[in-house]
């Protein structure tokens, strides 16, 4: 089950990335410039922020199954409309149709947080992840590939293929859970932003990955820059070679999940927050150019991406544990909240770097970064831990959930 969900996950995100690769191939065949075709890119992702915000709490009211079997099917008449689309307007909507139902990944996690004891949690929810790791790197190399050979069309007919089929699996082998909430929709929207009111330990896990996540959006947007800058005169293929180096991150996830399942998400995430601290000061000696300016950005960027990833284990370790019968409002709050951080900090990394080059990317990095150390270190040593607080409390709400 885990296997299956871990795939779900991988071709949920590998949506959102793959047309990003045939962007030229999409100019090509409707007769368009390659910056109107990127609408299509846009669209999608668009769409994905609307789903998180407007679909994924549903999780909380909806049998996991039917709901995913849904999103699924959704998805995959979205790819099919958009590989049929015969003009760029109807490609921009099927997209952002595409967009907003592909949000599976994020339905899956409270589903398998549910499922499973809380000593195995961490350890499923770096699986998951992983997979969704290992969608986003190889959507955009499978796209690219099959485009060429077939024409951008055909990576919409296969990826439409794919979905349907996983629907069908889905439908087969997913328990039938029971919802925990019988909130109407309205309600269960407001309720992401009150829980952000009520939940200290989910705010602070927001604020935790909004600002790694900004210092790795920041990272990531200015490395095109840097790249093909005087100082190495690369091209932008350049950047989609060195994110492959990424693709390591799919074995670290797990291993953090079973360190957060022994050690608890607080130790965890002080290293992770250290380790990119570190990685800032490696990604600095790419200033040097040639063959250790381009090792150091190589080893700078793999660290950054297993310190954000385990980062991102051990934050949604803690959010699951807090309330069973939320998790899918929880988790909403929390990836709206991370998005938008990363979105902030690939705006103030693209002036980071007008203003002071790559040093000034490596030191937003510190910054963003000494921010979260500053408000975990605060967390650790000025309150007790929640268990000690109220221990059957916390074993409630840490107890699988049983399917039918």
């Amino acid at each position: 089950m885990t296997l299956i969900l871990a795939v779900t996950c991988a071709v949920a995100v590998g949506n959102i990335y793959f047309p990003q690769a045939i962007i030229p191939l999409i100019a090509a065949g409707l007769h368009t410039s390659p910056d109107s075709a990127s609408l299509a890119v846009t669209a999608t992702q668009v769409g994905y922020t609307a789903g998180m915000f407007l679909l994924v709490p549903l999780g909380d009211r909806l049998p996991h199954r039917s709901f995913l079997v849904i999103l699924l099917a959704l998805t995959g008449l979205g790819l099919l409309a958009a590989s049929c689309a015969p003009t760029l307007p109807l490609l921009v909507a099927a997209s952002a149709l595409i967009g907003l139902a592909t949000v599976a990944a994020q339905v899956v996690g409270p589903l398998a947080a549910g499922l499973v004891a809380a000593d195995h949690r961490g350890a499923v929810i770096g699986t998951l992840l992983s997979g969704s790791i290992g969608g986003m790197l190889l959507a955009r190399a499978f796209s690219g590939v099959l485009g060429e050979w077939l024409g951008w069309r055909a990576p919409y007919l296969v990826a439409a293929v794919v979905v349907l089929l996983l629907a069908v699996i889905l439908a087969r082998t997913v328990p039938v859970t029971t919802p925990p909430s019988r909130q109407p929709y309205p309600a269960l929207l407001a309720d992401s932003l009150r829980l952000l009111r009520t939940e200290p330990d989910l705010r602070r896990s927001c604020f935790y990955q909004a600002t790694v996540f900004a210092g790795f959006s920041a990272v990531w947007t200015c490395l095109a820059l840097h790249l093909t800058s005087p100082v190495y005169g690369m091209g932008a293929q350049a950047v989609g070679l060195l994110a492959l180096v990424g693709g390591a991150t799919m074995v670290c996830t797990p291993l953090a999940g079973r360190l957060v399942d022994r050690h608890g998400p607080d130790p965890v995430n002080l290293v992770c927050m250290l380790a990119v601290l570190v990685s800032a000061a490696v990604l600095a000696a790419g200033v040097w150019g040639n063959v250790p300016g381009l090792t150091a950005l190589v080893v700078g960027t793999l660290l950054l991406d297993i310190a954000m990833q385990s980062g991102m284990v051990a934050n949604q370790a803690r959010v699951y544990a807090l309330r069973p019968d939320s998790r899918s409002r929880l988790n909403t709050a929390y990836m709206t909240c991370a998005y938008l951080g990363g979105s902030a900090g690939s705006w103030l990394g693209v002036h980071a770097y007008g203003q002071g080059g790559w040093w000034g990317v490596c030191a937003l990095v510190v910054l963003l970064t000494t921010l979260g150390l500053a408000r975990h270190l605060a967390a650790l040593y000025g309150r007790r831990p929640d268990s000690a607080k109220n221990p059957s409390q916390a074993r409630v709400q840490n107890r699988p959930m049983s399917p039918r």
